[in-house]
């Protein structure tokens, strides 16, 4: 098995995060440190170790855990400065799993966390297109004008970036026992094929909106439901078939 798809599938990363760890060195195999992302390994026969730390075969059946991540959480397994992250939130023996894809500090809402490297590698590149879905109350009311160039795309600095946004109606039940209405403020509904770092607060900035409150309900075909914030479950049969047809 070639090693980048070894620690894919071992949970450690991504297959393009296990590239990056080949090359920056971190990565060795059988005591030697290799670079050579295209290397093959025996998955049983080999010590493979990142930073030290032994890596050992994937289990052949995968775990997709579902959190709602409250605001002032890190996305990240240690903080230099001791703030908490999303791994304070679950059961120890659940440390092994990588998020798929990030929310920064301030923002709130849905995160997949899993060791399926496969799934992971399709739900975060941009070529499958697959949808991230995400609730976004702005202060005050939203002109029409405002809307029509978040649709028609906004140039950052990373380039231009465009969403499918509209005005969320009305909260729906499930949640609106952590997400009220304020009729001094506006939610937004921000559909994104991409993920680009802080991309609905960069693109709200760009056209004057302040954002009040960001929160993630939905990744593909995973909805937020009645997740509380703070709170974890296992995906369900049907969530993850969903998932694996993705």
């Amino acid at each position: 098995m070639r090693l980048n798809k070894f620690l894919a599938q071992a949970g450690v990363a991504s297959r393009r995060g296990a590239d990056r760890l080949i090359a920056a060195g971190r990565v060795r195999v059988n005591q030697r440190v290799v670079r050579d992302m295209g290397i093959q390994i025996d998955p049983h026969r080999d010590r493979v170790t990142v930073d030290g730390r032994v890596i050992h075969p994937p289990s052949p059946t995968a775990t997709y855990l579902l959190l709602n991540k409250p605001p002032g959480y890190l996305t990240s397994r240690h903080d230099p400065q001791g703030r908490p992250t999303i791994y304070d939130l679950i059961p120890a023996r659940f440390h092994r799993l990588h998020p798929v894809g990030r929310l920064d500090f301030q923002s709130e809402g849905l995160m997949l966390l899993t060791d399926d490297g496969q799934l992971t590698q399709r739900l975060t590149h941009p070529s499958f297109q697959h949808e991230k879905e995400y609730w976004v109350q702005v202060a005050g009311e939203v002109p029409e004008g405002t809307l029509r160039k978040l649709r028609r795309g906004v140039l950052l600095e990373d380039g231009p970036a465009r969403a499918q946004v509209r005005v969320l109606g009305k909260i729906p039940p499930q949640q609106r026992f952590w997400i009220h209405q304020d009729p001094r403020h506006t939610w937004l509904v921000f559909i994104l094929h991409e993920g680009r770092n802080r991309q609905v607060r960069r693109m709200c900035q760009a056209v004057g909106l302040q954002v009040r409150r960001l929160v993630r309900v939905r990744i593909a075909t995973l909805h937020i439901g009645d997740l509380k914030p703070g709170q974890w479950r296992l995906a369900s049969k049907r969530q993850r078939q969903g998932l694996l047809c993705q």
